[in-house]
């Protein structure tokens, strides 16, 4: 019998409506498929835990109780909804309600100390997962499907970087195979705690935001899934987002390669880390929309196909800013560019893309925004005796910044690809700061004004990627 790991997101368990459609798809799975169900917390709760928190610590007694009381309603609207057995309906609440008695007395504490530490958000976060898991675990057995819940802090081991752990795998693989196939074997539907792990002594990490997905992927790679169905809130991978483009379109196909870059440069459908375990093992994704369950979706998968056009999708990440290192005394003096990043890594902080001239005289690359200040003053600092003999002129941040990415896979083999895209944004009146194509077959990077990122993703969608084909209408 094949395996299927199914994940929801936060959407597709937001109320009990949804969370009645989940059973329902699962439901139907189950009748031909072992099934392995991860599930984000509720639509909003992630977000309003880490208010709270952060609240707390600014010595914010009152919003966090408040918090506490929209939790609970949230829940236990969802419970009465969807429960039937007065006793099945009682432990579900009393087991939500201790956990958020349990968000209460953390909150209390950070009101305190006046102090929210990584740990302790880790702790803080990771309790939406931890409520909605049960609703979905009960409502299944009410539907009379076998079920249980696990947490994954019993299956994923990471390290001690909290806020975004960073995953054990071998130590992990063995926990999931040993914790998880036997409830399959049994023919249980286990419903497990997406964006959630735990260091080797068993305190709480997460996996940063929209690590669920993450956390499926891993799942579903060590329990030797034959799919993973990523359920969302769209109909699947789209073209562009259908904020900024409203005629975008559902991608039918895509490589490893090209979703992975989506999901770098800011597509929203997937977490950037969700295909990683995946590849190797050749496993393919789908990526399906939980309101709409008889559209096909996006099929990620190891093949890559090329379409007419070459680019299948444009994307935007923001909050992002350029920094620059600029100096005629640069030229030839080894070692500047391996100090330079030295310094971004000791303020950990990720690079985006980098762009250098030919000339040596500038180097520049992208940042989070909220990481540029310090990153600058770290340059600054390591480079001290380079700026003292004016080797170096200066080093700056431009926040005014934003990336637009193109992806298809094809990017170096075909000719003209770069040319109709810059052409898309010359003829929108869009001007590029910076350019990164790299080794990449899948995409290209350009650096543009924050004002300029929206009719630029719209003149390219409507010019390039339409064009090509490849997207479905």
């Amino acid at each position: 019998m094949a395996t299927l790991t199914m994940k929801f997101g936060g959407t597709s368990v937001g109320n009990a409506e949804a969370i009645a459609r989940v059973a329902d798809i699962v439901q139907e799975a189950a009748r031909e498929h072992r099934v392995l169900v991860v599930c984000s917390a509720m639509s909003g709760v992630t977000n309003l835990l880490i208010e709270a928190a952060q609240r707390a610590a600014a010595g914010d007694s009152a919003r966090y109780q408040v918090i506490a009381q929209e939790l609970r309603q949230k829940h236990e609207a969802a419970i009465r909804a969807l429960l039937t057995s007065d006793v099945e309906r009682i432990a579900i609440h009393d087991e939500v309600e201790a956990l958020i008695d349990e968000f209460e007395t953390l909150c209390y504490g950070i009101y305190v100390l006046r102090e929210a530490s990584p740990k302790a958000m880790d702790k803080v976060a990771s309790l939406g997962e931890r409520m909605s898991v049960p609703i979905v675990s009960a409502l299944l057995r009410q539907r009379g499907i076998p079920s249980c819940t696990v947490s994954a802090s019993r299956l994923i081991v990471t390290d001690d970087q909290f806020q975004n752990a960073g995953v054990l795998f071998e130590e992990s693989e063995a926990n999931v195979r040993r914790e998880l196939l036997p409830l399959l074997d049994q023919g249980l539907v286990p419903v497990v705690t997406g964006f959630i792990g735990a260091t080797r002594d068993g305190v709480v990490t997460t996996l940063g935001r929209g690590g669920s997905d993450y956390s499926a992927a891993l799942l579903g790679a060590y329990v030797d899934s034959d799919e993973v169905w990523i359920w969302t809130d769209v109909d699947g991978v789209m073209t562009a987002d259908p904020r900024l483009v409203p005629d975008a379109r559902v991608i039918p196909v895509l490589s490893y390669g090209e979703v992975g870059e989506m999901a770098y440069f800011g597509a929203k459908v997937l977490h950037s880390k969700t295909v990683q375990p995946l590849v190797e093992r050749n496993i393919p994704v789908r990526v399906k929309n939980t309101f709409n369950p008889q559209a096909e979706g996006t099929l990620i998968v190891r093949d890559e196909r090329e379409t007419p056009g070459t680019v299948k999708a444009v994307t935007a990440i923001r909050d992002v800013s350029l920094v620059t290192v600029a100096g005629r005394g640069m030229i030839g003096v080894p070692g500047i560019a391996a100090r330079t990043f030295s310094a971004v890594a000791k303020r950990q902080a990720n690079v985006l893309m980098i762009a250098q001239s030919s000339s040596e005289q500038s180097i520049c690359f992208v940042v989070p925004e909220a990481k540029s200040r310090e990153v600058v003053a770290a340059i600054q600092s390591e480079l001290e005796a380079e700026f003292g003999r004016q080797d170096i002129d200066r080093a700056w941040a431009d926040d005014d910044v934003e990336i637009i990415t193109v992806v298809g896979v094809g990017m170096l083999r075909k000719h003209g690809v770069a040319a109709r895209v810059f052409g898309a944004l010359g003829e929108a009146g869009v001007n590029i700061l910076a350019i990164a194509h790299g080794a990449s077959d899948y995409c290209v990077s350009m650096v543009v004004r924050s004002q300029d990122t929206e009719k630029g993703v719209r003149a390219i969608h409507r010019l390039v990627v339409l064009n090509g084909g490849g997207a479905k209408a």
